[in-house]
This record gives structure tokens, sequence and C-alpha cells, in this order.
């Protein structure tokens, strides 16, 4: 058989390996292997050790006094702000949508099952008389970081 250029070739329809392998329309001989999970950073490594095992713990205080979690924070004013709650969010995206182009309406697509995760958020409620700080889990993975480990200012 003649290819198109008059050289012999073997039939290459658009689904078949030929020369042009290298589009992404082609597919390939094997399938690709799914990439490998990309390893957590050590910050991303300790909000996850924080939030699973204040989940965890049944002595919520005293994990959070290991944790080396800061009851108390400075606040703007030159007041204490004391560590009054833990709290955890929980939340699931089922879809995504986004501006129509040239319409005032939005594009909703709903996500397949396999792509509907669980996100969770903790923030550390701090407050005083004046004022109330509310600091994320990555704050708090900050504060930790920057924290000496044998600072004792618990009161």
């Amino acid at each position: 058989m003649t290819g198109t250029n008059g050289s012999a070739a073997a039939p290459h329809g658009h689904n078949h390996h030929g020369p042009n392998d290298y589009l992404h329309s082609h597919p390939h001989a094997a399938p690709h292997a799914p990439e490998p999970a990309r390893p957590k950073d050590d910050d991303a490594l300790l909000a996850d050790a924080l939030m699973d095992g204040f989940v965890a713990a049944d002595d919520k205080a005293s994990f959070l006094r290991v944790a080396r979690v800061p009851l108390a924070l400075p606040g703007e004013g030159g007041e204490t702000l004391r560590l009054v709650d833990v709290e955890l969010t929980y939340a699931y995206q089922v879809g995504t949508a986004s501006p129509a182009f040239n319409a005032d309406e939005l594009i909703y697509l709903p996500f397949p099952a396999a792509m509907i995760k669980e996100r969770a958020g903790m923030t550390f409620v701090y407050v005083s008389l004046q004022q109330r700080r509310d600091v994320s889990l990555t704050e708090m993975v900050a504060l930790l970081n920057a924290r000496p480990s044998s600072e004792s200012d618990r009161k």
C-alpha cells in the first residue's frame, strides 16, 4: 500500500498510530499511568495533623497544648486575646459556575461523582474585650513554625 506521499506505508487512520503520535488527540499504545501524587510539604502535613489530631482527640484541650497551639495571642492595642473556639468547616464542591460569553447568565457544570471531594477548614477564634481575631489553619501553621519549641507562654 502506498502512503499519501507515494511511499510505501501501512494505512493510518485518525485514531491509529502513525507519524503524528505526539498529538494529544491520538491514542497511545499503552494507557498513561496516573501521575504520582505530589508529595505534601511540611506545612501541609502539619496542617493535616492539626486538623486530624484535633478531631480524633478525646481531650481537645490537651491536644492543643501538645500541638503548641497558643492559648493567648497579643492584640492590636496591647491587650491579650484568648483562644475561645476552634471551628471546623466541611464543604463539598458539587459543580462549577462561570460567566457565559456575551450573556448575563452563568454556565453551570455539575461534577461527576468521582470529582466531588471534601474540603475541610479549621479556624482558631481569639477574643478580648476589644476585638476578635480569626486565625486560619494556614496562619496557625505559620505561627507554630515561627515559635521556638521551648516557648512556654501557657497561662
